[in-house]
């Protein structure tokens, strides 16, 4: 509505115009080399018009002559372009959905039509990784990692590269020039972090990690700052006491669930005289995260207290958690040193009914420092050994007796306290039995001889009573690494296919009609 106003404001504006200059008619005279041209204004206005338009198209058709060869190859420039990023994108697609001919044809092309397209290059990596060939794909990963533009995906791919021959150097030589360039980049920083930390370099892990700082969570970095503080806390423990407490003393500000932290710094305070602190900071982490190491520590807070002081102590940090079995393993032990048996088994008894190893054998120590009772240490020994785990310091698969920084796979604060093997679950058997077919039947068994079941163990009557039961086998699905990172080295050049779980039943007559197709 407002541009129709508006041009009908414009077209009124110039019909006034036309109507001002005819009301006000006046003469032209042009005389040049003996020629004199008289007119009105109006037409003159007109001739002037006419002759600047005609001027304007005598130039655009001379600037299309001018320019037409720079047109033709902007044309065939641009119709190249379209074909390499057809050809890009086909590409890309073919590798996400496992094509490799097509991914490695669409890379030839490309390179040929898009010469140094960041997009061919990194499709011509990725097609070559696909194909298992190492050499092209780091190819275009170097060259990528010279250009201002790619350099950080190409230094990725390089590092990819070095882990999947197995070469530490290299990779790390990558990701130092990656943390150089930017130094927030998380998988260059982490890359670093790991190197140092699997050198025990605990100082360059805490620099490594302060220059990936801006790249990570918050909540992150201070757990693994705390993390790493500790780890340093504990190797300077027997060489400078000061700086280990210092740098304990900052985990626990960071971290304060963190179990070696408190306990170090707790340990070390009261080596200081410091009980008070000590006490508080245990205390925050027993409520936090109850464990022995911590129930440890504050038992010993002051040096030289009696069995019957550490024993009150104990009982005053159980109550801090009631109901909790650490809590009450940590009373009972107080107790056993302080000869209370009656305080040690009464902290027990919530537990007794179905004991994990740590109990049972709490409980034979006090039967063997009690009444020297061996059948009943036997009794509680034989229970430990059959009864379920405690937790422990674990981490990939693997037990350790105490906390370390990193875990055997390499990953910093993979140590978790646990029972082993917890998340598997109850809920059902490890492994199921299919169904076995339907067999003929046989001639029933002679009737064993009657037995008055005296004979018979405990054992072998229940496996004789239960049944198992019969489920079937989940197929398992293989798994693929994506194509966009190649992951470790398999030596698979094609992706692994599912074998049935359990082979076809032959069938005589199926066959016998096979024949006839």
């Amino acid at each position: 509505m407002i541009r129709v106003v508006l041009f009908l404001i414009s077209v009124a504006v110039v019909a006034v115009g036309f109507v001002w200059f005819a009301d006000r008619p006046g003469d032209v005279a042009i005389t040049w080399m003996g020629y004199r041209v008289e007119t009105s204004l109006m037409v003159a206005a007109l001739a002037v018009a006419a002759l600047v338009l005609v001027v304007m198209f005598v130039w655009a058709i001379l600037r299309g002559i001018i320019r037409s060869p720079e047109q033709v190859s902007l044309f065939f420039r641009h119709r190249r372009a379209m074909k390499g990023y057809l050809a890009i994108s086909r590409g890309l697609i073919a590798i996400g959905a496992g094509d490799m001919r097509v991914a490695r044809q669409s890379a030839d092309e490309a390179a040929r039509l898009s010469p140094g397209e960041p997009l061919a290059l990194l499709l011509a990596a990725q097609s070559a990784q696909m194909a298992g060939d190492r050499g092209t794909a780091e190819q275009a990963f170097r060259a990528m990692s010279t250009r201002a533009d790619t350099k950080l995906l190409g230094l990725r791919g390089l590092y990819i590269e070095a882990q999947r021959r197995n070469d530490p150097v290299a990779a790390r030589r990558v990701a130092l020039e990656a943390m150089r360039a930017q130094p927030s980049l998380v998988w260059a920083g982490q890359a670093v972090l790991d190197d140092h930390c699997a050198a025990s370099d605990w100082a360059g892990a805490l620099l490594a990690l302060d220059q990936m700082k801006s790249g990570l969570d918050k909540a992150d970095y201070r757990r693994k700052r705390a993390v790493l503080l500790t780890a340093r806390a504990l190797a300077l423990d027997e060489i400078d006491r000061d700086t280990s407490r210092a740098n304990a003393l900052e985990a626990v500000k960071l971290a304060p669930d963190l179990v070696p932290a408190a306990a170090l710094a707790g340990r070390r305070l009261a080596e200081a005289g410091e009980a008070r602190k000590a006490g508080k900071i245990l205390t925050a982490a027993w409520k936090l995260n109850p464990h022995p190491d911590i129930a440890d520590a504050y038992a010993n807070l002051r040096f030289g207290d009696t069995a019957r002081a550490r024993l009150t102590r104990m009982q005053t940090l159980a109550e801090k958690l009631p109901g909790q079995r650490e809590g009450a393993l940590a009373l009972a032990r107080a107790a056993l040193e302080a000869q209370e048996f009656g305080t040690a088994r009464a902290a027990l008894a919530p537990y007794l009914s179905s004991p994990t190893q740590r109990v049972a054998t709490l409980m034979a120590q006090i039967e063997d420092a009690e009444h020297h009772d061996q059948g009943r240490v036997r009794e509680w020994m034989g229970r430990a050994m059959r009864a379920a785990g405690d937790p422990v310091w674990t981490a990939d698969g693997v037990v350790s007796d105490r906390w370390l920084p990193v875990s055997p796979n390499g990953r910093l604060d993979g140590y978790v306290w646990r029972v082993p093997l917890a998340e598997l679950g109850v809920s059902r058997p490890v492994i199921e039995f299919t169904e076995a077919p339907a067999a003929a039947p046989v001639e029933p068994a002679p009737p064993a001889p009657a037995s008055d079941g005296a004979d018979e163990s405990p054992l072998r009557k229940s496996r004789m009573a239960a049944k198992p039961t019969v489920k079937a086998v989940e197929p398992v699905i293989p798994l693929v690494h994506a194509p966009d990172d190649p992951g470790p080295d398999l030596g698979l050049d094609v992706d692994p296919v599912a074998e049935p779980s359990t082979p076809p039943a032959r069938d005589p007559w199926r066959r016998f009609l096979q024949l006839f197709r």
